[in-house]
């Protein structure tokens, strides 16, 4: 006699049997809209230079980077989030470059705005440690510690400027005490009320972010444990998001990804606005290596990885890989609208 609601009469196995059977019943998909490509631009190259812990990243030059903006567009990505490398001498201990209308961030999000208009978002890092000659997030005081509130008035001065070079989102990254509703009334103060805030809402300190170092040639001694959260805590984060939220922040993010799946998840879950996820360079970088020793299958891994963070409650990642899965998944599907 068959038994129904056990076996052998209920047989999951009968909902995988084929690939297209896989994909009827997949309960999450990923699609080209949710993914924002992070992208680096350095100043004073002519040809674009390599990440060595990035194995097919690099730092754009101007020109380069607007051929990559118009390839995300063509891909159907949603955002490119840019990064600026000034040249090592114009660093300093305020992060000089990162408010003056022609450094290398501001005049990069002009070049890319020329060059796809409105149908690519452009998102743009809104944080000193790429600008500052000590490599920290924000200004330090007398005693070398990181000065929350100094650092606030140079990210409203920094959110003007990219505002006012056309990005269409700013993404505070820093993780200072008050940064989104400092950061929104400067864009208010001058008329940028349509300039949206993507929160770095839970950032950890994380051991992942090697490789980034390198990406955007950073001058950090020691560490950021005193304003990164502590990868020990989840109960903070949901503080943190509250926090964000009553400042104005219009989507919230948590970063890394893959290790803090969990994070996600309860962010997921306690909001009602778009939740983001950034697969950093120590995600990338993994299995990037160990694909190029055959220890994986590279494709299989990045999708995978891909389909857990959007699994976990991630409406959008950004992930160095955007373009190239965006491809890959318009070719299977066809084209999207």
């Amino acid at each position: 006699m068959t038994k129904y609601g056990s076996f052998p009469g209920t047989r999951p196995r009968r909902l995988r049997t084929s690939p297209v059977m896989r994909r009827m019943v997949a309960e999450t998909r990923l699609h080209p809209a949710d993914f924002i490509l992070p992208a680096f631009v350095r100043e004073g190259v002519s040809e674009p230079v390599p990440i060595a812990a990035m194995p097919g990243v690099v730092q754009h030059t101007r020109d380069s980077l607007k051929k990559a903006a118009l390839q995300a567009v063509q891909a159907g990505i949603s955002g490119i989030m840019l990064f600026g490398v000034p040249e090592e001498d114009k660093k300093d201990a305020l992060g000089t470059p990162g408010t003056d209308p022609d450094g290398i961030l501001q005049v990069a999000i002009r070049d890319v705005r020329a060059e796809v208009g409105d149908d690519l978002l452009v998102m743009s890092d809104l944080c000193l440690d790429e600008t500052t000659d000590h490599g920290h997030c924000g200004v330090l005081d007398a005693g070398g510690r990181v000065d929350n509130d100094a650092t606030l008035e140079r990210y409203a001065e920094m959110a003007q400027v990219q505002a006012d070079a056309g990005a269409h989102v700013v993404g505070p990254s820093g993780m200072m005490d008050g940064q989104i509703g400092v950061v929104r009334d400067a864009l208010d103060q001058i008329g940028r009320e349509d300039v949206a805030i993507l929160a770095y809402t839970a950032k950890y300190s994380s051991a992942f972010y090697g490789p980034f170092r390198e990406a955007v040639a950073s001058s950090l001694q020691g560490d950021r444990k005193t304003y990164q959260q502590d990868p020990a805590n989840w109960r903070e984060s949901l503080r943190e998001l509250e926090l964000d939220l009553a400042e104005g922040a219009d989507m919230v993010m948590v970063k890394p990804a893959g290790p803090y799946l969990d994070i996600l998840a309860r962010v997921a879950d306690s909001v009602d606005v778009p939740v983001a996820a950034y697969q950093i360079s120590g995600e990338y970088a993994m299995i990037e290596a160990a694909a190029e020793k055959g220890w994986i299958d590279r494709d299989r891994a990045i999708v995978e990885t891909l389909t857990g963070i959007k699994r976990a409650g991630a409406r959008n990642i950004l992930t160095y890989w955007a373009t190239e899965v965006a491809q890959r998944l318009r070719q299977f599907e066809g084209p999207t609208s």
